[in-house]
């Protein structure tokens, strides 16, 4: 079963580590992935770039695109990154979701959810077999 492992922090937080401080944290979290890749278990991951650079789509009241700058909502924790993990069951998603926290620092969410796909060949479940 493939989930989503979603991560969230204090985006302003993040923003203010220094080179040092980040890097820490990437190692910490890059021994995680590369454990995780070695078991055949890890699809995409992707670490966002700060809100401040987002942009949010939205209709307005007659139903026309608006753009405007992100995040789309004024929170202190930030939607930072994601996880894809082929797992057996939930449980095993949740424990790699709490290896992640541990390496990172500050308070942190992370929302883990069962992805399904639309599509046919080529899709990510193909890949992921094809690289085992």
């Amino acid at each position: 079963m493939l989930y989503a492992i979603l991560c969230y922090n204090d985006g302003n937080q993040i923003a203010n580590w220094s080179k040092a401080e980040d890097d820490a944290v990437m190692q910490r979290i890059g021994a995680i992935t590369q454990r995780i890749a070695a078991a055949g278990k890890l699809g995409p991951v992707a670490r966002l770039v700060d809100t401040r650079q987002a942009k949010v789509l939205r209709k307005d009241r007659a139903g026309k695109p608006v753009v405007t700058d992100g995040p789309f909502a004024e929170t202190k924790e930030h939607f930072l990154g994601f996880y894809v993990v082929d797992v057996a069951h939930v449980d095993e998603a949740v424990e790699i979701a709490k290896e992640l926290q541990a390496a990172n620092r500050g308070p942190s969410a992370y929302d883990i959810r069962p992805v399904m796909f639309y599509g046919g060949a080529g899709t990510i479940p193909d890949r992921m077999a094809a690289a085992s």
